[in-house]
């Protein structure tokens, strides 16, 4: 969608669930035509028939924003991990990517590991819980309750899989062959826990043993954060991916520049909290003046180097909004900093600006998340290394 496109006819049941998805404003217009406006949200919304898709503004294909997505997750994700590169086949893109990864992951069959298991039985396994046994059953010798480690493939690994494969399956007009090859690799994973709607992901952690599921595994995240599918809603099939490009764009720069700053002295912290004013007698810290800076890097304790990352198109000047650099005087002062970064999602090169009347400079530093993303990621390096040189740190191998 770019602009405002003209009002479009639509069944006010196919309007109230479009609308719900939160991927676009649906506002009546007239008669039974509605407006469908941007929302400050990108992806796509598959209704039966309908496709809405929303572009982020920048040229970030499905992989590069995938890419962002999976990095701020889990800094080792490869734009490689998603297969298909076209953003109007969102659908069928992150389809055909978590069949072709889970059929690499199954190949050999799936993966198992021991599970702690506590449960009760009438027979010795394991060990007896004696503690629960004579808290349940005081007096009683039957039924035990026993705890044991089960060897099994109900494994967090195969329930996160499983739970992305059963999404996906969902999504109205795949390929009756790409449907098929994910029904295949679902029947492999039968027996595995299902993993209830919302709740949170099983832990789970790289290792050689599961390092053939791992690009499965990253993509099935992104999918069960940010995918819903469901079947019969209305009598109507209905996909969502809706992605907050201002999150994510905000979560991919903290955790890069996290990344960039380890080899260097100090600690790098996000949403770091801080107050404006100064501690009055009498009064709580819910009185005060809260703020919470994007990413502060502290040596020996004192904040050094100060972030903020800003998902906001520049003016027909090329210039940001005021009330930014007014946040980023209000942070350098608190914090007692003479230089701060706001990094912005755009081309061009970074300026500086120097506050009047103090020794304040704001450095707009623009991030092109058109880039492929190790120049991407080369550039979040660029940036760390001017804020550390502004600083004064150099960069040190940590003892």
């Amino acid at each position: 969608m770019q602009g405002y496109p003209a009002p479009v006819e639509l069944d006010r049941e196919v309007a109230a669930t479009l609308r719900d998805t939160g991927l676009v404003s649906v506002v009546p217009a007239h008669g039974d035509a509605w407006a469908i406006l941007p929302a400050g949200k990108v992806g796509a919304v598959q209704i039966d028939d309908l496709l809405v898709r929303v572009k982020p503004k920048e040229k970030v294909g499905l992989s590069k924003l995938l890419f962002l997505l999976g990095y701020a997750k889990a800094p080792g994700f490869r734009s490689d991990d998603v297969i298909a590169d076209e953003f109007e086949g969102l659908f069928p893109a992150l389809a055909e990517s978590l069949a072709r990864h889970s059929e690499w992951a199954l190949e050999r069959g799936p993966l198992n590991g021991y599970v702690h298991v506590e449960e009760t039985l009438r027979t010795v396994r394991g060990r007896i819980r004696v503690g629960d046994q004579m808290t349940r059953r005081p007096g009683l010798l039957l039924p035990l309750e026993v705890s044991y480690d089960d060897y099994t493939s109900d494994v967090a690994e195969n329930q996160i899989l499983r739970a992305a494969l059963r999404i996906i399956m969902h999504v109205p007009r795949l390929s009756e062959p790409l449907l098929a090859r994910l029904a295949h690799l679902y029947s492999k994973l039968d027996g595995v826990s299902a993993l209830n709607h919302g709740a949170p992901l099983p832990v789970w952690t790289e290792s050689r043993i599961n390092d053939h599921y791992v690009p499965a595994l990253r993509l099935s995240e992104i999918i069960l954060r940010t995918m819903s599918a469901e079947a019969g809603v209305g009598h109507r099939s209905v996909a969502s991916f809706v992605v907050n490009m201002a999150t994510v764009f905000e979560d991919f720069v903290a955790t890069a520049l996290r990344e960039a700053l380890e080899p260097r002295p100090g600690l790098t912290e996000w949403q770091y909290e801080a107050f404006m004013d100064e501690a009055e007698p009498g009064y709580s810290s819910s009185d005060r003046v809260r703020m919470y800076v994007d990413v502060v890097h502290s040596v020996q304790g004192r904040p050094a180097m100060i972030f903020d990352a800003k998902y906001k198109a520049a003016s027909a000047s090329g210039a940001y909004p005021n009330a930014d650099h007014y946040q980023m005087l209000a942070y350098c002062t608190s914090l007692g900093v003479p230089c701060a970064w706001l990094v912005y999602a755009g081309a061009g090169e970074p300026r500086v600006r120097r506050i009047r009347n103090s020794d304040v400079s704001v450095v707009e530093f623009p991030l092109d998340l058109s880039r492929e993303p190790e120049a991407l990621l080369m550039r979040v390096a660029e940036l760390a290394g001017r804020a550390a040189s502004t600083a004064g740190y150099r960069s040190t191998s940590r003892p």
